[in-house]
């Protein structure tokens, strides 16, 4: 039988995390995780659970510099094939920043199938930077064209994967940098050594790193040795580069 759909609603952004920025200098927008399919609309504790913790400690880090980070809450919790849901609400949530803040840079960070709607809705003119969490990506074989990676030219792009992901093969999204890096060389992707999907052995790290490149991409901050490196690097080196133990507490030398 056929999955019922629930009425349609338009999107929307989440309050801001964190603390009150006041004068907004940037913004991420964060895009939670989803189906392959589905026509039923995320429950609203569900559709924050895998990027809160990156939602806080942004909003913490980002406060002098008047960071503002919004959640975004989905019509449909699946991408649904050509209808491409998630990042048609990703690209609706960057308008409505704009209409909020004016211009000032956007930076999209999304977990699994939101890392993915992240990726496809980087060609925004108003988003300076792409953050890609355990992205889920269509294996090649999909009858459908390959990922787009031309959208992501002049973007500054991190892609963080654990090497133990079972439910979003880490492989296409090491494939698909390869090609995002022949046309933007600021594209880089951190490996997440024997992580699964949520990321959660190495949680710190990750949070620290994505920190690093966000405060960076955004506001300027100075970028700790090993995304600097990893940026740098020719292929395959700088999309391979392991996340270190420890990452955070002595990587800003």
């Amino acid at each position: 039988m056929a999955q019922q759909a629930t009425p349609v609603h338009g999107a929307r952004l989440g309050r801001a995390l964190g603390p009150d920025p006041g004068a907004v200098g940037g913004v991420v927008v964060l895009l939670p995780g989803g189906d392959p399919v589905s026509g039923r609309r995320p429950s609203p504790l569900m559709a924050t659970a895998s990027v809160r913790a990156l939602g806080r400690r942004l909003g913490r880090a980002g406060r002098t510099e008047g960071l503002a980070v919004h959640v975004v809450h989905y019509r449909y919790r699946g991408w649904n094939g050509g209808e491409a849901h998630l990042a048609r609400d990703a690209a609706w949530a960057v308008d409505e920043t704009v209409r909020r803040y004016g211009d000032v840079p956007v930076c999209l960070a999304g977990f699994g199938m939101g890392g993915r709607a992240a990726l496809h809705a980087g060609g925004h003119e108003a988003v300076s930077s792409v953050l890609a969490l355990a992205p889920w990506l269509p294996g090649e074989d999909a009858p459908a064209p390959p990922e787009p990676v031309k959208q992501l030219t002049g973007r500054q792009v991190l892609i963080v994967h654990g090497t133990h992901d079972t439910r979003s093969d880490p492989e296409l999204s090491f494939r698909l940098a390869a090609r995002a890096k022949k046309a933007n060389r600021d594209v880089c992707r951190f490996e997440v050594h024997a992580d699964g999907h949520g990321l959660r052995q190495y949680r710190n790290e990750v949070l620290a790193l994505c920190e690093d490149f966000v405060m960076g991409a955004l506001f300027g901050r100075a970028l700790s040795r090993p995304l600097r490196d990893a940026l740098a690097a020719p292929p395959p080196l700088g999309l391979r580069m392991p996340l270190a133990s420890g990452f955070g507490s002595s990587s800003r030398r």
